[in-house]
């Protein structure tokens, strides 16, 4: 089928199939994918309203035993670097995310042995109890898998206490690419295979959250292979309309163990205009500013994006592997307003807050993004001794400070 029939057929408002969207990917120009992306974005979204949230990512712990090759952030279980976060450092985080307008954190961390459910229930209590309407998007599949091996858990379960705790949405990551060949390829096959990502956000799902896609591209997966994750996606969205977004980036390869070079920013606007058109049971796309930088992130909301995604007043993750982009809420407003949108706040559920928390009062800019741990604080808190130490490592430092 040639790219003008395929054309034809988007316009008309049928959906493609995979050998379609691969013809799509690898004959259509630039300008037609883009052309073709804008148009379901102005069907889905005629008034012209780009959204944003401002949160923060706050990454609870560096210590994981996954240990994917192309992750820049992970620490071994016993690194002198890595951390956990103690609750009154999160309070903290807490209380300056809502001093800039903020309505929730992006909570994820490393998959670490020596954190139990229990201290995941504890701290979900307990910002529910300080900050009862705080949001908490939290816990991507893999560590919640990984929660219920720890735990010995039937993952229904984990999900069901969580929910019970405050979980109050969960992040898409983790998800890279929803092929087990290229899952192998990148060391992440062990910590949650392509169906079992799947079957989590199933399980959240069924359970009445709704959760985020994502989609980590330009490792060592083929065109055809993001095709097929876009595939995946796109069925279980048919079966349990749980999905809010989906939201694509790079692979940042800069101090990763798997190396190699980013793609460029045209290849990262063919990608997202392609999701735009497969994914034609989202609502919502997401701009990746974060690792393409502002005015590419601008450019998005030509190729199919209708969300700027977050302030984001921290992170780290990305950052460790080499992108250190920062938009406050100013910034972001500004690219919206100038590419002829109009910009407002969201929740994570993509319900409208209000316009820019800037123009209602006065906000301090933020230039630069916060980091998970201020030089010098202690990296591991004496609160995390109240619960059990799985790691011979932990288990050893514990015992010195006694």
């Amino acid at each position: 089928m040639s790219v003008a029939t395929i054309a034809d057929k988007i316009n008309r408002g049928e959906r493609i199939d995979a050998d379609e969207a691969l013809t799509l990917y690898r004959d259509a120009s630039t300008w037609q994918l883009g052309r073709l992306a804008d148009a379901i974005r102005a069907r889905r979204h005629p008034e012209r309203v780009v959204t944003y949230i401002i949160d923060r990512n706050v990454n609870y712990t560096n210590v994981c035993v996954a240990r994917c090759n192309f992750c820049a952030f992970y620490r071994t279980v016993g690194s002198a670097d890595g951390y956990v976060l103690s609750r009154e450092e999160l309070f903290a985080k807490i209380d300056e995310t809502i001093s800039v307008g903020g309505n929730q954190l992006l909570l994820q961390g490393g998959h670490n042995p020596d954190i139990p459910l229990a201290w995941y229930e504890d701290l979900f209590r307990a910002v529910k109890a300080a900050y009862p309407t705080f949001r908490l998007h939290a816990l991507s599949p893999p560590e919640i898998l990984h929660i219920s091996r720890m735990s010995k858990l039937p993952v229904p379960e984990v999900v069901s206490r969580l929910i019970a705790a405050g979980l109050d949405s969960v992040p898409g990551g983790g998800a890279e690419i929803l092929v087990d060949r290229v899952r192998k390829l990148l060391n992440c096959y062990g910590k949650a295979t392509a169906d079992e990502w799947l079957g989590i956000m199933r399980e959240v799902h069924l359970q009445g959250l709704r959760t985020t896609a994502t989609m980590m591209y330009g490792s060592v997966e083929t065109p055809a292979e993001r095709i097929e994750h876009m595939m995946r996606l796109r069925a279980l969205q048919d079966e349990t309309h749980g999905f809010t977004a989906f939201i694509t980036w790079s692979y940042q390869p800069d101090h990763t163990e798997l190396a190699g070079v980013e793609l460029t920013g045209i290849e990262y606007l063919r990608t997202l205009a392609l999701a735009r058109i497969v994914l034609d049971n989202f609502d919502n796309v997401q701009a990746s500013w974060v690792t393409q930088g502002g005015k590419v992130g601008q450019l998005s909301l030509a190729f199919g994006a209708n969300d700027m995604g977050s302030v984001m007043i921290e992170e780290n993750v990305v950052r460790a592997a080499g992108a250190s982009y920062c938009m406050d809420e100013v910034e972001i407003v500004r690219n919206i307003e100038n590419a002829g949108f109009t910009p407002m706040r969201r929740t994570m559920h993509y319900d409208l807050v209000g316009p820019p928390v800037f123009r209602e009062r006065a906000v301090p800019r933020r230039l630069s993004l916060d980091v998970a741990k201020q030089e010098g604080a202690e990296r591991m808190p004496a609160e995390l001794a109240a619960y059990e130490a799985r790691s011979r490592e932990e288990r050893a430092r514990r015992s010195q400070l006694a």
